[in-house]
């Protein structure tokens, strides 16, 4: 099976980011992305996700090199400061590379 290279970015943070972060993920030329609820602990302890202020989400998005690295700078500049946030990304293979392209 031919499956072609793209950028799986992953964030994991506050659930009230999501809002903020579709648009700018958006914004910066991702076509899409998942958003679920997470949970989990870590250094600064757990988020049960049991009152709407413990919320975290984690969104994926599947994007080229140069959307992965806007969003990656938007999200240090505009987030990491002020917010929980963990982010990560992955060189993944997918089918169907025109769906994750550049809007």
């Amino acid at each position: 099976m031919n499956t072609h290279p793209i950028k799986l970015v992953v964030l994991v943070c506050e659930a009230a980011l999501e809002k903020p972060l579709c648009a700018d993920v958006k914004r910066l030329g991702a076509r899409g992305y998942t958003v679920v609820d997470a949970r989990g602990a870590g250094r600064r302890g757990e988020r049960d996700g049991s009152w709407d202020e413990d919320r975290s989400i984690r969104m994926e998005v599947l994007c080229d090199a140069p959307t992965a690295d806007a969003i990656l700078n938007h999200v240090q500049a505009a987030y990491f400061r002020n917010y929980a946030m963990t982010v990560y990304t992955a060189d993944i293979g997918v089918l169907r590379p025109e769906k994750f392209g550049p809007s």
